[in-house]
């Protein structure tokens, strides 16, 4: 491909234009302006939406889509740096409806993977922006594939100073000037400085001093540009993706005016956001402090996101997404109390660092938390250390958006010491994935290692042909003489796209170069042209052949730590197995000791330490074929204990009470060390029984007099700078084992029998239970039998009891070390006597005058034996007096009995109580009364059966009792009611036992649903004949016509256009009628809301406008009438002034008024006109018409002289317009000379003594009220007023307000009081006399 040389800054391109760069709103977007001034209307072409950069997988359809703006229209054209775009395998598309303009490729292939840009061009400039598009291959992740391609254009060789060979006559070349792209430069004003490495990496800036300088410029360019709009700007925090799917991020803000504009912007396009939580982008502002939030991060969602404020930019932060995955997920773990758990997970491609969770809250590495990753960063470890039944949960791993959770469950220890003491630390772990979950690991690191050799070699071989394939014309290698060498090596411009891979890049994070940043010289210079110009060579050209790049590291060093006197190994892997090594630590060659070993193995290259010393720490370096790898060694001196020490403090020590005990330990590691003891997870502090020693090489722990209470978990603990060691071991207290603990169960109490048990001691002592001591006594003796040891199991069963006497046991443990304080059980009797429960109450079989018939069943409670047989009662209506029926010898036998001893007429309940041998127990509950007579007949039809009421659920029966037929049909002594839908043929009762009231309410019914009502009359004889309904019922009010209930309802309603009209009605009707609206004869629109209850309706238009003027119609209809209702409402707005005012003297001493009408004459056939007038003599406006509903009016009685206005207002419903006002109108008087001889003036005097024209009035006021007193003076010259209260002046008293305004003398009491009450004196006076006038002020309480 052929290049355009770029034109000089400065020079013309063609005739009359000039090239002029301008910096666009989006970033990495180049715009060229082609003339000095653009002419009014028309401007150069610019991207409002720019492609983004796509990873796509191969046979995937791939778009790119663009936007451009200008004047006029500019046009749109796609190029490929390296390669063509012809219309078999691309397809450009232009969208009118949404302006886009599209590159689409269908089924993308690995060959299409290339940097493509779009030009827009009008005849003013052109816009420029570039696009990469990444494929990746079937089997491929899309994260590896990037990866290998960065890694392989690294090892394609750049450095051909060794191929050169001199040339001659050569044109000088221009070096080349390449602009970054704004995007970097937009992340590092907004970035920590810790940061400016990696963002100069990805986008491969080299020179660090040309990137300060620069940056310093336009960071004072940025700040004196926010200052426009803001006050300060601190605490900027770069966005992080959250675990729960979500990013974030935020700074601090103070807005010089408070009504700013706030946008986002993400890679250039405006995103909407908003303070709801539950949308995509939203700000939440706690008072300067604001934070952007994306919830539900996607991969379409990475990004450059920047905020502007009234169209100045104060924040850029880019938002990059892993695209790791699990390829093995974390498992449930079950571990025991004070056990290890361990999660273990891999992942798919190598990750310095997962986020790990417990219970919805992030995990950080600690005393509680290790957090670990394998050396090939895919493993990664949490290790939850001394598991406690609190630390049962979901914990979740989380790389990017992906995740996975699982559960810990921890069970509490069985075996557990003493009660209430902690269980003992357990060294064992559980959980983990083992060898299988190493193995995975390994595989897909050879798996990565392997795709990417596959991926250099391919580079290799595109890079060996590329020469083949470009004639040298076409080479894009630059062409250098060799006396121009040195000047190569020093151009190491920041602004190279592809930096040379340097020999210590290796084991670094590769440059991104994805995304090159566009400039506008390779833009020009990759632009297709027509004409291609050739240039003469003399010399020879470079050889076309690539030179092998050599040896290079396929595997860096990494850092290494160990600890003091252990061995450490430093390892990395070169591509050839030939070549040799050579060692340094800290710049200086390390040579073979008996320590140190440079091993070759194969292409792995080794440094051995076999005893490391604080003096190994340092960086080393490895250097092969001027290749060269770094690493540093960290050699720590953590707390370690002495291994024989150590297993003789973790065995448990057993002492008796109060003796002492003592724990010793040595350690060695760095100084300072912090050591503490701990007694079952509390720290020991020096006390009277407790002392510690402590040294820099061990410590001792003294425990004097011990107490069982002691008995527990004893931890040392001992840290420094390098981390931290612990030892547990057992401390156990022999003592007296506790009493056992009751209360006692009787498992067994007869009369030859006594068997119980108890519970063992709380505390054992530290020894297990030997055997329990009893004794017995009986209650009423003094004396104590012993009944000796009886074995471990705390039960007894004692054979040696007399019937019905109560003993008491005393029960003692006894171990190894003592016998225990003794437990007293209560009394036991033997043999005690368990009487029936009782029987189920009697029920009446059958009546007769001379019998009366029962039956019950037997007692649920037997009391332990058979039943003998039952005793019968009886007992009169009105008596107390219970009487056997059956004496207790003559039991009765069966569970039915027919009671012949009664009389008849009388009424009789009965009751029943069950015999065994420990004699009768209670009797049963009383019979139902029952007369002794001879069974009646069952009653009649009940008469006049009817409904009284009836709403939609319930229903309401009346009716009357039936008649007496002696020997036919008795009375009636309640009655059933029955119910049965009309589609159900079964009848259910609505009452479960009868009532004695002729009238009855079903409750629960269906509406409108249709019934079958009965009602059955019942006596002791039994049931009568139903009597039926006549028809069946519907479950509903009775039924009522329609009727509007409101007693005053409007017929017109006037509303402003946007306000909301609603109509409420309130009628009654039954049953529930149909409610239909219509507006002028139709169904009302859409728009509008219906509402409608049982007894209601409501009309509601949200938002009403002119349309909706009509005459509104409610029809409530059922099935026994319909009522109808009308109201008109009328939708208008306050009116518009009508048009310009004419005016015409038709007549003489007339005015006729003309105007334009109002714009809102048309829509509103209620508008009309006032007309008002006025003069220049009268000064006031006058209404002269309304009600004018034409744009004429004659005003008439228009005097000579006088100047004349007036003014013309629309008038409506909602009100009056503003006025429409006239030209001033003036009829010319003709002027007529008057002549008045007036006569002689006589001297007048007007001076008068003062008087009271209106004199004071007598006051009563209420207690801390205001009072106001006044009075008028008149007098020529203008008297002197003074107030006087009780002959003492009051001018002078800022307690009262005095004026004196225009001859009204007034004095004013703000607050009245007590003190205020009394005679208060006007005096007027001046040169012709005096006058006074007096009132009283009266306080009331």
């Amino acid at each position: 491909m052929f290049k355009i040389p770029k034109a000089k800054e400065g020079q013309p391109t063609a005739s009359g234009q000039v090239k002029i760069k301008k910096k666009s709103r989006v970033p990495g977007v180049m715009i060229t302006q082609y003339v000095e001034n653009l002419p009014e209307g028309m401007s150069t072409p610019d991207f409002t939406r720019k492609p983004i950069a796509l990873t796509i997988q191969e046979g995937k359809v791939a778009v790119f889509k663009a936007i451009v703006t200008g004047n006029p229209t500019p046009a749109v054209t796609w190029v490929r740096s390296n390669g063509e775009i012809n219309e078999e395998r691309y397809k450009t598309v232009f969208d009118a409806i949404s302006g886009e303009h599209q590159l689409q490729m269908p089924d993308v292939s690995v060959d299409q993977a290339d940097v493509y840009k779009c030009f827009a061009r009008n005849e003013y400039g052109k816009a420029v922006v570039t696009v990469t598009l990444n494929i990746i291959e079937v089997g491929f992740k899309k994260s590896k594939a990037m990866q290998q391609s960065r890694t392989a254009a690294r090892e394609i060789p750049e450095d051909f100073k060794k191929t050169l060979r001199s040339t001659a006559d050569i044109e000088p070349r221009e070096e080349k000037k390449l602009e970054i792209d704004e995007k970097f430069w937009e992340l590092l004003l907004s970035a920590d400085k810790k940061d400016y490495e990696s963002i100069c990496v990805q986008y491969g800036v080299t020179d660090f001093r040309w990137m300060l300088k620069k940056l310093s410029e336009k960071k004072l360019e940025r700040e004196q540009e926010q200052q426009k709009v803001v006050e300060k700007l601190c605490n900027l925090k770069p966005i992080e993706l959250k675990p729960t799917g979500s990013a974030e991020f935020e700074f601090e803000m103070s807005l010089k005016d408070a009504n700013s504009k706030i946008f986002l912007f993400k890679d250039g396009v405006m995103i909407p956001y908003d303070a709801d939580a539950e949308v995509k982008h939203g700000l939440k502002r706690v008072g300067n402090r604001f934070v952007f939030s994306i919830d539900g991060v996607n991969p379409e969602d990475a990004g450059l996101y920047q905020v502007e404020v009234d169209g100045v930019k104060i924040f850029s932060t880019d938002l990059k997404i892993p695209v790791a995955d699990f390829l093995v997920k974390i498992t449930d773990v079950k571990a025991e109390e004070r056990e290890d758990a361990v999660f273990q997970c891999v992942v798919s491609h190598p990750m310095q660092k997962i986020t790990w969770m417990g219970k919805n809250l992030a995990v950080e590495q600690g005393e509680k938390y290790d957090i670990t990753v394998s050396e090939d960063k895919l493993i990664h470890t949490l290790v939850i250390k001394d598991c406690l039944p609190l630390d049962k949960g979901i914990y979740t791993a989380v790389v990017g958006l992906k995740s996975c959770s699982a559960w810990l469950v921890v069970e509490a220890d069985k075996n557990r010491g003493a009660a209430g003491k902690k269980a003992a630390r357990k060294t064992t772990k559980a959980g983990g994935g083992g060898e299988d979950l190493l193995k995975i690991a390994q595989e897909q690191q050879a798996k990565l290692q392997k795709d990417r050799e596959e991926l250099i070699a391919k580079a290799k071989e595109e890079a060996a042909s590329m020469p083949a394939e470009k004639p040298e014309s076409e080479m894009n290698t630059p062409k250098v003489a060799v006396e121009q060498e040195p000047k190569v090596e020093r151009i190491a411009h920041p602004e190279k796209t592809h930096p040379p891979a340097q020999e210590g890049d290796v084991g670094k994070k590769p440059q991104k170069t994805e995304d090159p940043a566009p400039t506008e010289n390779k833009a020009e210079e990759e632009e297709p042209v027509q004409q291609i110009k050739k240039r003469a060579r003399t010399g020879p050209l470079v050889p076309d052949t690539v030179i092998d790049p050599g040896v290079y590291f396929t595997s860096g060093l990494s850092d290494v730590t160990a600890i003091i006197g252990t061995e450490a190994e430093l390892v990395c892997r070169l591509s050839s197995e030939d070549c040799d090594a050579v060692w340094y630590k800290d710049g200086k060659e390390i040579e073979e000791t008996e320590d140190i070993s440079i091993v070759k193995d194969g292409t792995y290259r080794k440094l051995i330490i076999k005893n490391c010393k604080e003096d190994y720490a340092g960086k080393y370096r490895c250097e092969a074929d001027r290749r060269k790898t770094e690493a540093m060694l960290f050699v720590e001196d953590p707390p370690r204990f002495n291994s024989d020490d150590l297993a003789e403090f973790l065995k448990p020590i057993t002492i008796k009470t109060g003796k002492d005990a003592a724990f010793k330990l040595s350690f060695v590691g760095n100084e300072p060390m912090k050591i503490q003891w701990y007694h079952n997870g509390e720290e020991l502090v020096e006390d009277t029984n407790i002392k510690i020693e402590k040294s820099s090489s061990h410590s001792r722990l003294l425990l004097t007099k011990c107490q069982r209470k002691a008995s527990g978990e004893i931890k040392i603990k001992v840290k420094n700078q390098w981390g931290t060691n612990e030892a547990i071991t057992q401390l156990i207290v022999l003592d007296k084992p506790t009493p056992p603990m009751g209360p006692v169960e009787i498992i067994e109490s007869s009369s030859s029998c006594i068997e119980f048990k108890w519970r063992p001691p709380r505390d054992d002592g530290g020894l297990p239970i030997s055997n329990y001591i009893l004794e017995r006594q009986q209650i009423g003796r003094n004396s104590w039998k012993k009944l000796g040891k009886i074995g471990s199991d705390a039960k007894y069963r004692d054979t040696d009891v007399d019937h019905g006497r109560k003993y008491c046991y005393h029960i003692r443990a006894e171990t190894d070390h003592g016998i225990s304080e003794m437990m007293e059980t209560d009394d036991i009797q033997a043999g005690t006597k368990a009487y029936p429960g009782p029987p189920s109450i009697p029920k009446i079989v059958s009546a007769f005058k001379d019998c009366i018939n029962l039956a019950w069943s037997a007692p649920a409670n037997t009391g332990g034996t058979n039943i003998l047989g039952y005793i019968m009662e009886k007992r009169k209506n009105g008596s107390n007096l219970w009487n056997m029926v059956n004496p207790p010898e003559q039991l009765i036998k069966e569970k039915h009995c027919a009671v012949k001893d009664v009389i008849e007429g009388v009424e009789y309940e009965f009751r029943v109580s069950a015999v065994n041998t420990s004699g009768a127990g209670e009797p049963s509950g009383p019979s139902e009364f029952v007369i002794a007579r001879d069974p009646k007949k069952p009653p009649g039809k009940v008469i006049d059966l009817k409904v009284t009421d009836s709403t939609y659920t319930t229903l309401t029966l009346g009716w009357i009792t039936p008649t007496e037929e002696e020997g036919v049909q008795d009375e009636a002594k309640g009655y059933f009611v029955e119910l049965r839908p009309a589609e159900n043929p079964e009848w259910s009762r609505c009452n479960s036992s009868p009532v004695s009231l002729t009238y009855f309410t079903i409750v629960g019914l269906k509406s409108m649903a249709m019934y079958w009502v009965r009602v059955i009359a019942t006596n002791e004889g039994g049931d009568g004949e139903p009597q039926d309904l006549d028809n069946y019922i519907i479950a509903m009010p009775p039924p009522v016509r329609p009727q509007i209930t409101d007693r005053k309802t409007k017929n017109f309603m006037v509303v402003k256009a946007g306000n909301s009209a609603r109509i409420n009605l309130n009628f009654k009707a039954s049953p529930i009628p149909t409610i239909t609206w219509l507006k002028d004869g139709l169904p009302v629109a859409k728009h509008v809301t219906v509402s409608n209850t049982d007894t209601s309706s409501q009309l509601m238009i949200p938002s009403s406008e002119r349309h909706d003027t009509g005459i509104y119609t409610i029809i409530i209809k059922n099935i026994v009438g319909q009522e109808t209702s009308s109201i008109e409402i009328r939708v208008t707005d306050d009116p518009k002034p009508p048009g310009p005012i004419e005016l015409e003297e038709n007549v003489s001493g007339t005015v006729t008024i003309l105007w334009t009408p109002s714009p809102d004459e048309k829509k509103d056939d209620r508008l009309h006109y006032m007309v008002t007038k006025h003069d220049s003599v009268k000064c006031t406006w006058q209404t002269v018409a309304d009600h004018l509903f034409n744009n004429r009016f004659t005003v008439i009685n228009i005097m000579p002289g006088r100047q004349y206005k007036f003014r013309v207002y629309a008038i409506n419903d909602m009100g009056r317009s503003d006025a429409s006002e006239s030209a001033v109108w003036e009829i010319n008087k003709t002027k007529v000379k008057f002549s008045l001889t007036p006569p002689a003036s006589k001297n007048c005097n007007f001076e008068a003594p003062p008087s009271f024209s209106v004199p004071l009035k007598m006051h009563k006021s209420p207690e801390r009220y205001e009072c106001h007193m006044s009075c008028a003076v008149t007098g020529n010259p203008r008297p002197h007023v003074t107030w006087y209260k009780d002959n003492i002046s009051l001018n002078t008293n800022i307690n009262y307000y005095i004026t004196n305004t225009c001859g009204v003398c007034s004095m004013m009491i703000l607050t009245v009081g007590p003190r205020d009450s009394g005679v208060y004196t006007v005096v007027a006076e001046n040169s012709l006399g005096r006058v006074e006038c007096s009132t009283q002020l009266v306080i009331q309480d």
